[in-house]
């Protein structure tokens, strides 16, 4: 996992529309980067939708919420449709993206090992430095989580 006070490493991906969207488009906003294994999971699904319905909390806090995976862009724009998402998904099937954010591992599930995207985040500032990062995620708490830490950092 990265630290705080590092520069977030810069990146640019294709969102759900197939657009390039890089991280140093949002300089001067804080930027929620969270790191989630698959669109339309259960697990992921509940953290989307927790953004959502906070989604305008975030934006009175001059805050941006991009999610990211390895699901396509085709992927996104289907989970983005059907549960309406208001904040930016990005796809890395490259795995660059994720590697880079140090949150592509290997993991265990019912004892078999693969490798797969870890459910982490990291809060960035408006000058781009991490100053908050989220290992082990709980999906249905964390945006509540990001918004009482962005209270307490500004």
């Amino acid at each position: 996992m990265l630290e705080v006070g590092m520069m977030a490493p810069e990146f640019t991906l294709k969102n759900e529309q197939g657009l390039d969207v890089s991280l140093k488009d949002f300089l001067g906003k804080n930027v929620v980067l969270y790191f989630y294994p698959r669109d339309n999971t259960p697990g992921c699904t509940r953290e989307a939708i927790a953004f959502k319905n906070l989604f305008n909390e975030f934006t009175k806090r001059d805050t941006v919420v991009i999610g990211i995976s390895k699901d396509s862009i085709k992927s996104h724009e289907k989970f983005v449709c059907k549960y309406e998402l208001p904040f930016i998904l990005l796809s890395n099937e490259q795995l660059d993206v994720l590697e880079a954010y140090d949150v592509y591992k290997e993991k265990k599930l019912y004892g078999k090992v693969s490798m797969g995207t870890m459910r982490q985040s990291y809060l960035i500032d408006k000058t781009g430095k991490i100053v908050k990062t989220y290992a082990k995620v709980k999906p249905d708490d964390h945006a509540n989580e990001i918004l009482s830490d962005l209270d307490q950092l500004y």
